[in-house]
Protein backbone atom coordinates (compact mmCIF):
# COMPACT_ATOMS: atom_id res chain seq x y z
CA UNK A 1 0.00 0.00 0.00
CA UNK A 2 1.49 3.65 -0.87
CA UNK A 3 2.47 5.95 1.76
CA UNK A 4 1.70 9.14 2.19
CA UNK A 5 4.32 11.69 4.35
CA UNK A 6 5.37 15.06 4.59
CA UNK A 7 8.72 16.53 6.08
CA UNK A 8 8.97 20.14 6.67
CA UNK A 9 11.60 22.69 6.73
CA UNK A 10 13.02 25.47 7.95
CA UNK A 11 13.98 27.12 4.80
CA UNK A 12 14.22 26.41 1.54
CA UNK A 13 18.07 26.21 1.62
CA UNK A 14 17.61 23.66 4.51
CA UNK A 15 14.85 22.06 2.88
CA UNK A 16 17.74 21.54 -0.37
CA UNK A 17 20.56 20.50 1.55
CA UNK A 18 18.26 17.77 3.08
CA UNK A 19 16.59 16.67 -0.08
CA UNK A 20 20.08 16.37 -1.72
CA UNK A 21 20.89 14.03 1.41
CA UNK A 22 17.83 12.16 1.08
CA UNK A 23 18.18 11.63 -2.75
CA UNK A 24 22.05 10.30 -2.31
CA UNK A 25 20.46 8.09 0.26
CA UNK A 26 17.62 6.50 -1.88
CA UNK A 27 20.11 5.68 -4.96
CA UNK A 28 22.57 4.02 -2.83
CA UNK A 29 19.24 2.34 -1.42
CA UNK A 30 18.35 1.35 -4.62
CA UNK A 31 21.89 0.13 -5.76
CA UNK A 32 22.60 -1.98 -2.87
CA UNK A 33 19.17 -3.60 -3.87
CA UNK A 34 19.38 -4.27 -7.55
CA UNK A 35 22.66 -2.85 -8.31
CA UNK A 36 22.00 0.17 -10.21
CA UNK A 37 19.64 3.27 -9.59
CA UNK A 38 17.01 5.09 -11.61
CA UNK A 39 16.07 8.68 -11.08
CA UNK A 40 13.78 10.87 -12.79
CA UNK A 41 14.88 14.77 -12.65
CA UNK A 42 12.34 17.73 -12.59
CA UNK A 43 13.92 21.52 -13.37
CA UNK A 44 13.38 24.81 -11.00
CA UNK A 45 14.76 27.14 -9.00
CA UNK A 46 14.91 24.69 -5.59
CA UNK A 47 15.63 21.48 -7.89
CA UNK A 48 18.79 23.51 -9.17
CA UNK A 49 19.85 24.16 -5.43
CA UNK A 50 18.78 20.42 -4.36
CA UNK A 51 21.41 19.23 -7.21
CA UNK A 52 24.09 21.82 -6.46
CA UNK A 53 24.13 20.60 -2.55
CA UNK A 54 24.45 17.20 -3.39
CA UNK A 55 27.18 18.13 -6.45
CA UNK A 56 29.31 20.00 -3.40
CA UNK A 57 28.16 16.76 -0.89
CA UNK A 58 30.71 14.45 0.24
CA UNK A 59 27.76 11.94 -0.32
CA UNK A 60 27.63 12.00 -3.69
CA UNK A 61 30.98 9.93 -4.11
CA UNK A 62 28.98 7.54 -2.14
CA UNK A 63 26.66 7.07 -5.30
CA UNK A 64 28.25 4.85 -8.22
CA UNK A 65 27.12 7.41 -10.45
CA UNK A 66 28.36 5.40 -13.85
CA UNK A 67 25.10 3.04 -12.59
CA UNK A 68 22.19 5.58 -12.41
CA UNK A 69 19.98 6.12 -15.73
CA UNK A 70 18.80 9.28 -15.50
CA UNK A 71 15.34 10.69 -17.08
CA UNK A 72 13.40 13.86 -17.04
CA UNK A 73 9.65 14.50 -16.16
CA UNK A 74 9.45 17.21 -18.33
CA UNK A 75 11.54 19.57 -20.50
CA UNK A 76 10.94 22.68 -22.57
CA UNK A 77 11.09 22.45 -26.06
CA UNK A 78 13.94 24.49 -27.12
CA UNK A 79 17.12 23.81 -28.67
CA UNK A 80 19.86 21.57 -27.01
CA UNK A 81 21.69 23.87 -24.63
CA UNK A 82 19.60 26.45 -24.33
CA UNK A 83 19.55 27.71 -20.55
CA UNK A 84 15.76 27.34 -20.05
CA UNK A 85 16.27 23.55 -20.43
CA UNK A 86 15.98 21.75 -17.83
CA UNK A 87 18.67 19.39 -19.14
CA UNK A 88 21.27 22.06 -19.15
CA UNK A 89 19.87 23.42 -15.54
CA UNK A 90 20.86 19.34 -14.34
CA UNK A 91 24.21 18.88 -16.22
CA UNK A 92 25.59 22.49 -15.25
CA UNK A 93 24.53 21.99 -11.34
CA UNK A 94 25.06 17.78 -11.17
CA UNK A 95 26.09 15.82 -13.89
CA UNK A 96 28.78 17.44 -15.17
CA UNK A 97 30.22 16.97 -12.21
CA UNK A 98 29.62 13.29 -11.35
CA UNK A 99 31.08 9.70 -13.44
CA UNK A 100 28.07 9.72 -15.16
CA UNK A 101 27.62 7.40 -17.92
CA UNK A 102 25.99 9.32 -20.77
CA UNK A 103 24.55 5.66 -22.68
CA UNK A 104 22.44 5.99 -18.96
CA UNK A 105 21.45 9.87 -19.49
CA UNK A 106 18.30 10.45 -21.25
CA UNK A 107 17.36 13.91 -22.01
CA UNK A 108 14.01 14.88 -23.91
CA UNK A 109 14.95 15.77 -27.28
CA UNK A 110 14.96 19.23 -28.01
CA UNK A 111 13.59 21.29 -30.81
CA UNK A 112 16.65 21.27 -33.22
CA UNK A 113 16.71 17.70 -32.47
CA UNK A 114 16.05 14.67 -35.38
CA UNK A 115 12.12 15.69 -35.21
CA UNK A 116 12.86 19.04 -35.68
CA UNK A 117 10.15 21.87 -34.32
CA UNK A 118 7.65 18.72 -33.79
CA UNK A 119 6.61 18.65 -30.29
CA UNK A 120 4.16 15.17 -30.71
CA UNK A 121 7.19 13.64 -32.87
CA UNK A 122 9.78 14.61 -30.42
CA UNK A 123 7.33 13.04 -27.68
CA UNK A 124 6.90 9.26 -29.39
CA UNK A 125 10.79 9.53 -29.57
CA UNK A 126 10.83 9.94 -25.65
CA UNK A 127 8.36 7.40 -25.37
CA UNK A 128 10.20 5.48 -27.25
CA UNK A 129 12.95 5.49 -25.12
CA UNK A 130 11.14 4.52 -22.55
CA UNK A 131 9.77 1.53 -23.61
CA UNK A 132 13.36 0.10 -24.66
CA UNK A 133 14.09 0.46 -21.07
CA UNK A 134 11.44 -1.20 -19.73
CA UNK A 135 10.96 -4.31 -17.85
CA UNK A 136 7.89 -6.87 -19.48
CA UNK A 137 5.10 -5.86 -18.27
CA UNK A 138 6.09 -2.96 -16.90
CA UNK A 139 3.13 -0.27 -19.23
CA UNK A 140 6.15 1.27 -21.05
CA UNK A 141 8.29 2.78 -18.76
CA UNK A 142 11.36 1.63 -17.09
CA UNK A 143 11.73 1.08 -13.22
CA UNK A 144 12.13 4.54 -11.64
CA UNK A 145 13.32 4.63 -7.90
CA UNK A 146 12.67 8.24 -6.79
CA UNK A 147 10.87 11.45 -9.49
CA UNK A 148 11.68 14.42 -8.04
CA UNK A 149 8.81 17.05 -9.12
CA UNK A 150 8.28 20.71 -8.10
CA UNK A 151 4.82 22.00 -7.76
CA UNK A 152 3.88 25.15 -8.99
CA UNK A 153 1.84 27.96 -7.58
CA UNK A 154 -1.02 27.07 -9.54
CA UNK A 155 -0.70 23.46 -8.57
CA UNK A 156 1.43 22.32 -11.39
CA UNK A 157 3.80 19.51 -11.79
CA UNK A 158 6.22 18.33 -14.35
CA UNK A 159 4.59 20.22 -17.67
CA UNK A 160 0.96 19.11 -16.34
CA UNK A 161 -1.22 22.22 -16.04
CA UNK A 162 -4.97 22.75 -14.22
CA UNK A 163 -7.13 21.94 -16.75
CA UNK A 164 -4.85 21.55 -19.73
CA UNK A 165 -5.83 19.44 -22.12
CA UNK A 166 -2.58 17.19 -21.36
CA UNK A 167 -4.42 15.95 -18.51
CA UNK A 168 -6.43 13.44 -21.51
CA UNK A 169 -3.49 12.13 -23.48
CA UNK A 170 -2.73 8.84 -23.81
CA UNK A 171 0.61 6.93 -23.12
CA UNK A 172 3.10 7.82 -21.05
CA UNK A 173 4.70 11.37 -22.38
CA UNK A 174 2.84 14.13 -23.87
CA UNK A 175 3.53 17.19 -26.28
CA UNK A 176 2.51 20.24 -24.59
CA UNK A 177 1.51 23.06 -26.28
CA UNK A 178 0.14 26.63 -25.37
CA UNK A 179 1.73 26.00 -21.89
CA UNK A 180 0.40 29.19 -19.60
CA UNK A 181 3.64 29.33 -18.08
CA UNK A 182 6.48 30.38 -20.94
CA UNK A 183 8.14 28.81 -23.01
CA UNK A 184 4.53 27.47 -24.60
CA UNK A 185 5.76 24.29 -25.97
CA UNK A 186 7.04 21.84 -23.84
CA UNK A 187 6.89 17.65 -23.38
CA UNK A 188 6.13 16.15 -19.91
CA UNK A 189 5.57 12.44 -18.31
CA UNK A 190 1.67 11.89 -17.86
CA UNK A 191 0.31 11.40 -14.44
CA UNK A 192 0.22 7.81 -15.61
CA UNK A 193 3.88 7.20 -16.40
CA UNK A 194 5.06 9.45 -13.24
CA UNK A 195 2.84 7.45 -10.78
CA UNK A 196 4.61 4.23 -11.96
CA UNK A 197 7.47 5.23 -10.09
CA UNK A 198 8.44 3.63 -6.75
CA UNK A 199 8.87 6.82 -4.62
CA UNK A 200 7.27 10.51 -5.93
CA UNK A 201 8.86 13.48 -3.83
CA UNK A 202 6.96 16.61 -4.34
CA UNK A 203 9.27 19.84 -3.25
CA UNK A 204 7.88 22.43 -2.74
CA UNK A 205 9.40 26.06 -1.07
CA UNK A 206 7.81 29.77 -0.31
CA UNK A 207 4.57 31.18 0.45
CA UNK A 208 3.58 31.54 -3.01
CA UNK A 209 3.23 27.60 -3.12
CA UNK A 210 1.21 27.42 -0.10
CA UNK A 211 -1.94 27.35 -1.34
CA UNK A 212 -1.42 24.84 -3.92
CA UNK A 213 0.16 22.59 -1.90
CA UNK A 214 -3.06 22.91 0.78
CA UNK A 215 -5.28 22.38 -1.83
CA UNK A 216 -3.40 19.19 -2.91
CA UNK A 217 -3.13 17.59 0.37
CA UNK A 218 -6.92 18.62 0.99
CA UNK A 219 -8.34 16.02 -1.81
CA UNK A 220 -8.52 18.89 -4.92
CA UNK A 221 -9.38 17.20 -8.02
CA UNK A 222 -6.24 16.58 -9.83
CA UNK A 223 -7.81 18.48 -13.59
CA UNK A 224 -7.56 21.29 -11.36
CA UNK A 225 -4.52 20.48 -9.09
CA UNK A 226 -2.11 18.06 -10.67
CA UNK A 227 -0.09 17.47 -7.76
CA UNK A 228 -3.02 15.99 -6.01
CA UNK A 229 -2.91 13.22 -8.91
CA UNK A 230 0.44 11.85 -8.05
CA UNK A 231 0.73 8.87 -6.22
CA UNK A 232 3.85 7.16 -6.16
CA UNK A 233 3.82 2.89 -5.84
CA UNK A 234 5.06 2.65 -2.42
CA UNK A 235 5.42 6.55 -1.47
CA UNK A 236 4.62 9.76 -2.30
CA UNK A 237 6.45 12.34 0.02
CA UNK A 238 5.83 15.76 0.29
CA UNK A 239 9.07 18.14 1.00
CA UNK A 240 8.81 21.23 1.54
CA UNK A 241 9.57 24.19 3.72
CA UNK A 242 7.48 25.86 6.50
CA UNK A 243 5.94 28.40 4.18
CA UNK A 244 4.78 25.91 1.48
CA UNK A 245 3.51 24.39 4.50
CA UNK A 246 1.56 27.07 5.77
CA UNK A 247 -1.37 25.97 4.42
CA UNK A 248 -1.01 22.24 4.62
CA UNK A 249 -4.82 20.82 6.41
CA UNK A 250 -5.07 19.62 9.86
CA UNK A 251 -6.24 16.18 8.70
CA UNK A 252 -2.82 15.69 6.97
CA UNK A 253 -0.85 17.26 9.31
CA UNK A 254 -0.45 13.66 11.06
CA UNK A 255 1.18 12.50 7.76
CA UNK A 256 3.85 14.58 9.00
Amino acid sequence: MSETSIVVHADAGVLAQAVAARLATRLLDAQAARGEAAVVLTGGRVAAAVYEALRDSPARDAVDWAKVDVWWGDERFLPAGDPERNETQAREALLSAVPVDGRRVHPMPPSDGPDGDDPEAAAARYADELAAAARPGSRGVPHFDVLLLGVGEDGHVASIFPEHPVHYADGGVAAVRGSPKPPPVRITLTLAAINTADEVWLIAAGEGKAQAVGLALAGAGPVQVPAAGVNGVNRTLWLLDRAAAREVPRTARSLR
